[in-house]
C-alpha cells in the first residue's frame, strides 16, 4: 500500500466533517477519488519554514510529503519555486472542489483550462467531461512537458498547449466551459469570445474571491456572482510580492500623522471586509501583523511595486503602548501616511462605505464584462453600486 493512502484518506474525512464535498456536484467527490493528488506531484515538493520556501523529498521523507499532499483542506501543496517564491502548486482541495462545483461541467462538454500547472486539474475536467474534449494551456514549457507525462500515465488524452492562457485557445473554440486555475485582476475578453452563449466561466478575481461568469445569448458580455474564497498565484509577470513593514515605511519622514480609534480586528479576520476594500480600492495591498504592542497594518499603492522600487503612496497603521486591538484602548493607533495619496484615509472611507451598505458578504458581489470595460457590482447588477474593475500594475 502507498505511504499515501494514510493521508488521502484522512484529507478526504475532513473534507466531510466539514461539508466541503459539492452536494449539487457529487461527480467531485468521485473525481477526486479517481484522481488522486500525489499522482500528479513532483518526488520535491516546497513549505515555508517561517522565513524561506524549502525542499521536502519524497524518498528522504515520505511522511513530510505526504503531509504537504494531504495537509489539510485549506493548504495547496508547492511543487515549484522560482525566485523564493511559489510559482506553481497544487490547488488546495476545497478550493478546487468548490471552483469544480461552480463551473456546472456536464459531460460532453467542451473545456478550456488556463494554468495546467501540475496537470491534475485537467483529469479532474477530463473524468467528468471527457479527455478528448479538455485543452489546457500553460506558459511554462518545463510545467507542459510534466503534466502531459503525468495525464499520459494516468491514461487521459487532454491536450496540453504551451501558450499564454490570457489569450486563450482559438483553435479550439467554441467552449462551453472555461476555467482559470491562477488569479487575474481583469478577465481578459479572449476568454468571452472564445465561450459558447450560454457557456461558463469560473475563474480566481482579485486574489481573494473566484467569479462564476455566463456569457450572455447574444455574446456580447459575461455576468454572474462571486462563488467564495480562492486565493490563487497571480497569472504570471503580472503581480510583484508585498512589501515589508520597513519597505513600505522607508525611512523619510510621514507627510502626515494622526490617531485611530477604529478595531484593527476585522481588517485581519473578516473576509468579506477584505472582499469589499479589495472592490473598492483594487490597487492597494493592506497586509496586518502582530507585535508586542497590537496588531499593526500597513498599505501601499501598485505603483512603485517593480523590483527594487518604493510604493508610490503608503500609509502605517501602528499600534503604540498597549493598544492591542486598535480600539483606542491604551496607547491606540497612530496613522503616518507619505506620498501624493493618503491610503488610510481611502481605508476608512471604503470601510465606512461598506458599513453604510448594511456590511454585505462577499456573495453579495458579482462582476459584469464587457468588450470595452468590466466592473463589481454589489446586490444588482444593472441597479447595485458599481465599480470600475481595475488593471492593478507588478
Amino acid at each position: 500500500m502507498d505511504s499515501s493512502d494514510a493521508w488521502r484518506r484522512g484529507l478526504a474525512a475532513e473534507m466531510d466533517r466539514r461539508g466541503d464535498w459539492p452536494v449539487r456536484s457529487p461527480w467531485v467527490r468521485r473525481a477526486a477519488d479517481a484522481v488522486p493528488r500525489h499522482l500528479f506531484a513532483p518526488d520535491r515538493l516546497w513549505y515555508w519554514d517561517g522565513r524561506a520556501y524549502v525542499p521536502v523529498d519524497r524518498d528522504g521523507d515520505p511522511d513530510g510529503w505526504s503531509a504537504q499532499v494531504y495537509g489539510d483542506p485549506d493548504s495547496a501543496a508547492v511543487t515549484q519555486v522560482t525566485d523564493g517564491l511559489p510559482s506553481s502548486s497544487l490547488s488546495c482541495e476545497a478550493v478546487v472542489a468548490d471552483m469544480l462545483d461552480s463551473l456546472l461541467l456536464e459531460p460532453g462538454h467542451r473545456v478550456l483550462e488556463l494554468g495546467t500547472g501540475t496537470g491534475r486539474n485537467a483529469a479532474l475536467l477530463a473524468w467528468r467531461a471527457g479527455a478528448e474534449l479538455v485543452t489546457t494551456v500553460e506558459v511554462d514549457p518545463g510545467l507542459a512537458v510534466r503534466a502531459r507525462e503525468r495525464l499520459g500515465e494516468a491514461g487521459d488524452r487532454v491536450r496540453v498547449v504551451v501558450g499564454d492562457g490570457g489569450t486563450g485557445w482559438p483553435a479550439g473554440a467554441p467552449y462551453d466551459r472555461v476555467m482559470a486555475t491562477y488569479a487575474v485582476d481583469r478577465i481578459p475578453w479572449a476568454w468571452v469570445a472564445q465561450t459558447r452563449p450560454g457557456g461558463r466561466i469560473v475563474t480566481p478575481w482579485g486574489r481573494l474571491g473566484h467569479v462564476a461568469l455566463t456569457v450572455a445569448e447574444d455574446g456580447a458580455s459575461a455576468t454572474g456572482w462571486v462563488q467564495g474564497l480562492a486565493q490563487f498565484m497571480s497569472a504570471r509577470g503580472t503581480t510583484g510580492p508585498g512589501r515589508t513593514f520597513s519597505q513600505v515605511r522607508g525611512t523619510a519622514p510621514a507627510e502626515a500623522e494622526r490617531p485611530m480609534t477604529r478595531n484593527l480586528g476585522p481588517l485581519r479576520n473578516d473576509v468579506h471586509l477584505r472582499f469589499a476594500l479589495r472592490v473598492a480600492l483594487p490597487d492597494v495591498r493592506i497586509t496586518t501583523a502582530e507585535d508586542e504592542d497590537g496588531l499593526n497594518a500597513w498599505l501601499h499603492d501598485e505603483g512603485g511595486c517593480s523590483p527594487g522600487s518604493w510604493a508610490t503612496s503608503w500609509a502605517t497603521l501602528s499600534a503604540v503602548g498597549g493598544g492591542g486591538d486598535g480600539c483606542g484602548g491604551g496607547g491606540g493607533t497612530v496613522v503616518h501616511q507619505g506620498g501624493p495619496r493618503r491610503l488610510a484615509d481611502e481605508l476608512e472611507e471604503a470601510w465606512d462605505a461598506w458599513v453604510g451598505m448594511g456590511s454585505p458578504s462577499l456573495y453579495d458581489y458579482g462582476m459584469t464584462v464587457e468588450p470595452d470595460g468590466q466592473y463589481v457590482w454589489c446586490g444588482d447588477a444593472a441597479t447595485g453600486p458599481r465599480w470600475p474593475s481595475v488593471q492593478t500594475e507588478g
